[in-house]
């Protein structure tokens, strides 16, 4: 039984590259030791519920076949979930050095595009690494998915997935066609919205864009209180998104003078991925999102300069078509020949410097096999050729900022990770904030 892949799933399929696989990699650590036969038990009762984790990818016989999916014969949860040990006493940056030294492995040819990897011992806890095929699901679903894994959580397969519901690739394109004519318009509005982005200038160029080696970076930031950016976006007039948006765009600029680059009136762009799933979708697997182009304003040397400048930007954005219509272009890639498939990524790619996601999970403490969660995070794969990834996940009332880098273009992207914290804490002083937490913690304890 085959079922083919949707044309926005197979368009991520075929982006792969040895260099850069487009492989979604998460982290979660837990409070206590957790074995591996515990979390087999559980993926087999939760992820295992959803069709799509049994089963491996292939090319369709004929001339008419495509990607398709197809259960594995050989499926087996001891290849799929593994053990695997960090020396004694290792910590975040021995963690950081192996999940960067997984992240170009392929998957084994003719299994399901997936892998978790299970640290039993680190940190008093143990730390489970989850590495998932883009054309699985995208960041959102999955961390959605990955998330069912906690205690108590609801069966996460109350829907039936997407690509189950299309009998066939060619009813899919004549129902494409048909809703195509009824919203002409839209379908006019969203073409000149790719013309525009095609036209786009390229990137200009810095350290962040070259070729890619085989070397990857993962690393994350120590854990942000949530409320502290609510604050500033609440002195400033500005989002969540916004502020941490501004302090990204700081942070690059840091970096760039850092390693002797200058940051006068530069800007570059930031690949941002949008949600167009419906409200209560997020479980179902699949991709269902497009990409806007965000210009980060890496000239301003003043924090709250940067972030208006930020919050302007993010409010035109937010007018145009662009997400959707970029979708449409993916799901067109789907099934594009490869020529012209390897030329339109190759376009995009100069568009751009970094893919950047901000996802916002639970707001309140998850637990998995008993196991208080303490932190989560995740990467998205740099697509298009690109080098950088900065990855924004909020839980339980924190916030972790995760940065991808292609060793040879950024060997340190701790200090990426560092420069967001200065530039977080230049933002509060020049808004006032952090004067007013001092004050109110001071309070506190006072009282």
């Amino acid at each position: 039984m085959r079922t083919a892949l949707a044309n926005v799933d197979a368009a991520w399929f075929r982006m792969d590259e040895p260099a850069n696989p487009m492989v979604v990699t998460g982290v979660l650590i837990l409070g206590r030791p957790v074995t591996v036969t515990r979390v087999r038990g559980l993926v087999k009762e939760r992820l295992l519920r959803f069709a799509r984790f049994r089963q491996r990818v292939i090319q369709s016989p004929g001339p008419l076949g495509g990607l398709a999916w197809e259960d594995d014969p050989r499926f087996s949860l001891e290849h799929q979930v593994v053990i695997e040990r960090l020396p004694a006493g290792a910590g975040d940056v021995e963690l950081q050095e192996f999940i960067g030294a997984l992240a170009t492995r392929p998957f084994p040819e003719g299994r399901p595009p997936w892998r978790i990897h299970l640290v039993p011992r680190f940190r008093g806890g143990s730390a489970i690494i989850v590495r998932i095929h883009h054309c699985v699901a995208d960041g959102l679903a999955l961390v959605h998915v990955l998330l069912s894994l906690a205690d108590g959580a609801p069966d996460p397969t109350a829907a039936r997935l997407p690509d189950e519901l299309r009998p066939s690739r060619w009813e899919l394109v004549r129902a494409s066609v048909v809703a195509a004519r009824r919203v002409l318009p839209v379908g006019a509005e969203h073409l000149a919205a790719l013309v525009r982005l095609l036209l786009l200038s390229p990137d200009p160029p810095t350290r962040f864009k070259g070729p890619l080696g085989m070397q990857k970076r993962l690393v994350w930031s120590r854990a942000f209180r949530l409320e502290d950016f609510k604050r500033l976006g609440r002195a400033s007039g500005a989002t969540v998104n916004d502020v941490l948006m501004s302090a990204l765009a700081g942070a690059l600029r840091r970096y760039l003078l850092e390693h002797g680059s200058t940051a006068r009136a530069l800007d570059i762009r930031g690949v941002v991925p949008v949600n167009l799933r419906q409200a209560g979708d997020a479980h179902l697997l699949g991709n269902r999102f497009g990409l806007v182009f965000l210009q980060l304003p890496l000239g301003p040397g003043r924090p709250e300069a940067r972030l208006e400048e930020v919050r302007k930007r993010m409010r035109a954005l937010k007018q145009t078509p662009g997400a959707a219509a970029t979708f449409e272009l993916l799901w067109v890639l789907g099934v594009a020949p490869r020529l012209l498939f390897d030329a339109i990524i190759d376009l995009f790619a100069t568009k751009a410097t970094a893919v950047v996601t901000n996802v916002i999970g639970p707001e309140k403490p998850l637990s998995i096999l008993g196991a208080p969660l303490r932190q989560a995070m995740f990467w998205v794969p740099c697509a298009g050729h690109l080098g950088l990834g900065v990855s924004l996940l909020s839980y339980s009332g924190q916030l972790w900022v995760g940065v991808h880098s292609d060793a040879s273009l950024v060997p340190d992207p701790e200090r990426i990770v560092s420069a967001f914290e200065h530039e977080v804490d230049a933002l509060a002083a020049a808004t006032g904030v952090g004067s007013r937490a001092r004050r109110e913690r001071a309070k506190a304890v006072a009282r």
